[in-house]
């Protein structure tokens, strides 16, 4: 009875080591690179997806792999080249016998992934999925495609009103309907605050409703304007462009020593038109009356652009106004005046301010001769 017993038990151990052993399963494949070649020492890893489990193998001279001895199960299969996931395949069940075929093939897999990529980017653009791509979507991917094209359109429709909003208020700019202009432009600044346009137009749109304005009035639409300057700045500091009409901005609103703080960075960030800006400060400061810090800007774009001929001549006028009236009615100008005007007009000889230039030259020439060293002075009066 016993030895029956016990010759029971070893057939019963042998059922089981069959039972184990068919459960042993394979995972092979061919693997080859973007140019449709064999790739070798490829790294394929094999990670169990219901329990854990992870095996790594190399394709070998001819590209090709193979693991035995897994466990029956459900693997995703990755193909690493240069330590980076190249390629992969979900979802592998593995059946005992012979191993499970999962090829790579990138040149094949890159094609593939432009074309469902174009696809993608179709329904994107249209609003409907094809009944092809749908099919080559997993459910994840299906629901994250859905989403994408809901926020797309969401944005187009933003855009749209984006677009009108302000393509109305730069109308209604051009128009002079300031007031209109600021309403529709303030509500492209709402949809998209991130537009360095909207936010420099509706600066220009509160300055200049503020040159309608007087007293109280002025002084808030200006301000308002320079705030404007301001968010637009914070988007784009490097920008030369903005600097100046900020400057500017801040220059009609008499804040002048901020102005030039602007203007400086300005000419920093742009030396090749920094006399530009320093001329547009000047000629805010005559239109202020402030005769002598319009000199000192001429004078700087003078400095930082030599040949800027127009500054030779509004720096010759503003000199002019400094100089002395004697009790014999004679005008002695300050040093640097005739210089001036002679630059210009060796810059600018029939240019637009030439034949004031020539004028002053003759005015300050006949009453101070013994100052006056330009060759060419008594042609220039013979000429007139």
């Amino acid at each position: 009875m016993k030895f029956r017993n016990l010759a029971f038990a070893q057939v019963g151990l042998l059922v089981l080591a069959f039972t184990s052993l068919a459960q042993v399963t394979s995972i092979a494949g061919d693997v080859k690179g973007p140019d449709g070649q064999p790739l070798k020492q490829a790294v394929v890893n094999i990670e169990r997806t219901d329990i854990k489990g992870h095996y790594t193998v190399k394709t070998d001279k001819k590209g090709h792999y193979i693991y035995t001895g897994l466990p029956m199960g459900t693997y995703n299969v990755t193909l690493v080249v240069d330590g980076k996931e190249a390629d992969s395949v979900k979802g592998v069940r593995t059946t005992p016998g012979d191993p499970i075929e999962t090829d790579f093939n990138l040149k094949a897999a890159k094609a593939d992934a432009s074309s469902k990529q174009a696809e993608y980017q179709k329904a994107l653009e249209t609003g409907q999925m094809s009944k092809e791509l749908e099919r080559s979507l997993t459910p994840e991917q299906k629901d994250q495609l859905k989403k994408d094209m809901e926020k797309k359109e969401a944005s187009m429709k933003k855009n749209a009103a984006l677009n009108t909003a302000y393509n109305d208020g730069i109308t209604a700019l051009n128009a002079k309907d300031y007031d209109k202009a600021i309403e529709n432009l303030s509500k492209a600044g709402e949809l998209d605050p991130s537009q360095i346009a909207v936010w420099s137009n509706l600066a220009t749109a509160y300055t200049e409703l503020a040159k309608t304005k007087t007293g109280a009035d002025f002084d808030t639409n200006m301000q308002k304007g320079l705030d404007m300057y301001t968010k637009a700045l914070a988007l784009k500091p490097e920008d030369a462009g903005l600097h100046n009409n900020y400057a500017l901005t801040l220059a009609r609103a008499k804040k002048f020593p901020d102005a030039q703080a602007e203007l400086q960075k300005a000419a920093e960030l742009d030396p090749p038109n920094a006399g530009k800006y320093y001329y547009n400060l000047g000629a805010l400061e005559v239109n202020a009356g402030q005769n002598d810090d319009a000199a000192k800007a001429f004078k700087k774009a003078i400095d930082l652009q030599p040949t800027y001929a127009d500054a030779y001549y509004q720096y010759g006028v503003t000199l002019v106004a400094k100089a002395q009236v004697g009790a014999d009615g004679k005008v002695t100008p300050v040093p640097g005046t005739i210089e001036a005007f002679q630059k210009y007009l060796e810059l600018q000889p029939t240019g637009p301010y030439a034949q004031g230039a020539k004028d002053m030259l003759t005015t300050l020439g006949s009453s101070v001769d013994t100052t006056y060293k330009n060759p060419d002075a008594n042609k220039k009066k013979t000429k007139k």
